[in-house]
């Protein structure tokens, strides 16, 4: 594709996935349009200055679809389970998806999650599955599909922080299982490469990750760059069950197969250098 010459639409703009792509995207000189149910918050002002379209739109709201991908040359997708729930967020991939084929999307990037195609029995992994097999069905000009695993991001998030704050690492893994996980930056990286590599990636479906690390491993990563104790816990599976039958099956999936991401190979082929959790944890706010 020619840089800055067609348009792309970006869902989830102001998100953390959405927005990795946007800012990759109009660093390159891309034109993007930023769909968000926010036009006037912080994050959409940010891309506006930044060069962006902003335009207010739903996932839930076909007609709201409809009008953002009107003349545009490709769209990124994502949707959000924990805000749609499984059957919501299935929905609207398959929503948008189908709209953007209509409106004549040349083409069409999805990001579901890291192993979707391997039969998990996770409930937010196979919905997202479901929607790959709607996108393929729907026979874009071209199609691009992004796997990315669990998000390094996850753990500032009121899932995790609350207890790191408190010198706890507390999941529901066992001490002796292997996280792959990513920078949602590098996920941005990879939006990137899915445009600007449009033709060469037409068909790809990849898993990405950055790094791969034990709880125990990962609270010794976070205690330097903390500077401060942090220890793992292990969270009994019956808690996190409690909270989440999805997060609870998950974590078994986790313990008994986990991630298959080739960091290696998609780091040589793609020229994009993995980030690695302890250089994450250092840029991050910890205190």
């Amino acid at each position: 594709m020619n840089t800055g010459e067609k348009v792309i639409l970006v869902t989830g703009a102001t998100g953390q996935q959405g927005g990795a792509v946007a800012h990759e995207l109009l660093g390159r000189g891309h034109k993007i349009r930023a769909l968000t149910r926010k036009p006037e918050g912080p994050a959409a002002r940010q891309l506006r200055k930044l060069g962006a379209e902003i335009v207010s739109g739903n996932l839930d709201d076909a007609a709201s679809l409809e009008a953002a991908v009107a003349g545009v040359w490709a769209v990124f997708a994502i949707q959000n389970t924990w805000e749609a729930g499984v059957e919501g967020e299935e929905a609207q991939g398959k929503r948008i998806a189908e709209i953007a084929r209509k409106a004549g999307v040349e083409h069409y990037v999805y990001t579901s999650v890291g192993s979707a195609q391997r039969k998990t029995g996770i409930p937010h992994f196979e919905n997202k599955w479901r929607i790959e097999e709607r996108v393929r069905a729907l026979k874009f000009p071209s199609y691009t599909i992004l796997r990315p695993v669990f998000f390094m991001e996850n753990w500032l998030s009121p899932w995790f922080k609350p207890a790191i704050d408190a010198g706890k690492l507390m999941v529901g893994l066992q001490p002796t299982t292997v996280l792959q996980m990513i920078a949602v930056a590098d996920i941005g990286k990879y939006g990137l490469a899915a445009f600007e590599k449009q033709a060469a990636l037409n068909g790809r479906e990849i898993d990405i990750a950055g790094d791969a690390r034990t709880m125990p491993d990962t609270a010794s990563i976070l205690t330097r760059a903390a500077g401060r104790t942090i220890v793992f816990e292990k969270v009994p599976i019956e808690e996190v069950r409690k909270g989440s039958a999805d997060f609870a099956i998950m974590l078994e999936w986790m313990d008994r197969v986990g991630y298959s991401a080739d960091i290696a190979a998609n780091a040589k082929q793609f020229g994009i250098a993995p980030t690695k959790l302890e250089d994450w944890a250092a840029r991050q706010k910890w205190n």
